[in-house]
């Protein structure tokens, strides 16, 4: 089961059976069994829909804070620690990788959320900036990961590498984040494989795959840790870290776009621009 945000509403996919339902994307994200919720709307809707899956979808998001984990693949730690040698911080990711605790932190509200085809961005004031494909986790409010989707983490590397407490900075601002195509219903596969391709003017200018199948830390740790002491009243996306990095010396254009397939899971394409459009 998919579920669609479009401009006409939610739209249900139940093994290709295609409806707009009378429902809200928070509604799902507020229920005690968002799947039963949900099939039960798709029952009552009304007839499928001829053309199928939306051809434009939306980010699929109403209410939900955005939040993502760091430091949870080994490539990571590596990326972070290559990016912070210069100022000298480098070990304090290293420690956060073996650490009891795992790196959260903020990183969109639905505002700065795009969805599949629209621009994400690259900050005007940073020189190094990267997409990190992520396995994103769908949470409902009482803390149950209900579904999945595919999440694009851009992030400015020589703000965060410069000083960590950067990190806000180097994460979250307008176009930031990318989720979609759908919120895929069932449990977070265990391994299954992530793809980025980048490509520029025509060209593809990196190519970089991996599996879930090597974070270091399980989903249910991770969404735990988020709900401690803390509260989602309609629910939140976690971004479950990169797996994906490009090399030291590549970094984002404005034009390039930036593709990440993770299987079961959907495909999320987005044009990178450095000015902000109107959406």
């Amino acid at each position: 089961m998919k579920l669609y945000r479009t401009g006409d509403g939610v739209v249900i996919d139940i093994d290709g059976d295609v409806r707009l339902v009378d429902l809200t994307v928070d509604e799902v994200f507020r229920a005690a069994d968002p799947a039963a919720v949900t099939a039960d709307a798709h029952r009552r809707a009304g007839a499928a829909l001829t053309q199928g899956a939306p051809n434009a979808p939306l980010a699929p998001i109403a209410s939900q804070e955005v939040w993502a984990a760091g430091v949870t693949y080994e490539v990571s730690r590596e990326a972070r620690m290559e990016e912070s040698a210069a100022g000298g911080t480098a070990d304090v990711y290293a420690r956060v990788y073996d650490a009891e605790r795992p790196e959260l932190f903020f990183k969109a509200t639905p505002h700065r959320v795009v969805g599949p085809g629209q621009p994400v961005r690259i900050r005007a004031d940073a020189a190094w900036n990267v997409p990190e494909p992520e396995l994103t986790l769908a949470v409902s409010s009482s803390g149950s990961i209900f579904g999945v989707c595919v999440g694009n983490d851009m992030s400015s590397r020589d703000i965060e590498g410069e000083n960590p407490l950067y990190l806000p900075q180097a994460k979250v601002y307008d176009g930031s984040a990318a989720l979609g195509p759908a919120v895929v219903f069932g449990a977070p596969p265990a391994a299954t494989n992530i793809e980025l391709v980048i490509v520029r003017t025509g060209d593809e200018v990196f190519r970089g795959r991996t599996s879930t199948a090597r974070i270091r830390r399980p989903f249910t740790e991770l969404v735990e840790y988020l709900f401690r002491d803390n509260s989602f009243p309609s629910g939140c996306f976690l971004m479950t870290g990169a797996g994906v990095v490009p090399d030291g010396g590549f970094t984002l254009r404005d034009g390039d776009v930036v593709s990440i397939t993770i299987d079961g899971v959907g495909s999320l394409t987005n044009p990178v621009a450095q000015t902000l459009s109107a959406r």
